[in-house]
């Protein structure tokens, strides 16, 4: 894919070490909570956006800890599979599983969607299309979100926007919130924040551990923009705005 007219990033970004992984986690979401805590203190609310699968298990279990006024907090997805919402890969299942528990109980979780239109392997491109477009109207109140956890796949995906995957084109142009993708080499469509949505966040957070990852995220940050490393596109500077402070947080 051609590169854009974004240029690589140059402005500092804060990178955290940490070792044991273990001790990245509590700090993570401290970090976390001063964010949220301050956009309270400006608007009287404040939106958290987190990513699914595996990885963000410990954060949110470290997240859920925090004393603070979860019920002026909406938590919204980063990402979703099209999957029904009791699926064992549905992110939404994972965020009230492993985040919505202890003090973060009350917290307000906007969904991208309740149910689907059709069995997920039914879907075809005119149902993404309404289910980007509903997500869309969700979530669009609660947009800029003040803090967007990323995660990073070893093929250089965050979110949902995968190279070369159908979709991920539209997510990454589009000025709607939501978009869809169709992910290749992983299974089940998925909703995305788009990439307008994630730079246009408060903060960016993201945590990064093991040594492959982090070479990904190293090429991404150093290299050409380009669609075939989405991260590198988030992370650009671009002729409109600059992108979100970012905080890289980094375990062997």
């Amino acid at each position: 894919m051609p590169t854009t007219d974004a240029t690589p990033r140059t402005d500092p970004i804060q990178e955290h070490h940490h070792q044991p992984a273990d001790t990245l986690w509590p700090a993570l979401a401290a970090h976390i909570g001063q964010a949220l805590e301050t956009a309270m203190a400006r608007r009287g609310q404040a939106t958290l956006a987190v990513s699914g699968g595996r990885s963000p298990v410990p954060l949110f279990e470290a997240l859920r800890q925090l004393p603070l006024a979860w019920a002026r907090v909406h938590v919204i997805p980063v990402d979703e599979r099209c999957v029904p919402p009791l699926h064992a890969d549905s992110n939404a299942a994972l965020v009230r599983r492993h985040l919505l528990q202890e003090h973060a109980i009350g917290a307000r979780f906007v969904p991208f969607f309740d149910a689907l239109p059709d069995a997920p392997e039914s879907l075809d491109t005119r149902d993404l299309d309404e289910l980007a477009r509903a997500a869309s109207r969700r979530v669009a109140t609660l947009l800029p979100a003040d803090v967007v956890v990323l995660g990073l796949g070893e093929d250089g995906h965050t979110a949902s926007l995968f190279p070369d995957a159908p979709g991920t084109a539209q997510a990454l142009a589009t000025a709607e919130p939501v978009a869809w993708t169709r992910p290749t080499r992983a299974p089940h469509a998925r909703l995305t924040l788009s990439l307008t949505a994630l730079r246009g966040a408060g903060l960016l957070e993201l945590p990064l551990c093991g040594a492959v990852k982090q070479s990904v995220y190293r090429q991404a940050l150093q290299g050409d923009a380009s669609a075939d490393r989405p991260l590198s596109l988030l992370l650009a500077r671009s002729s409109d705005r600059p992108p979100p402070p970012l905080h890289v947080w980094l375990a062997p």
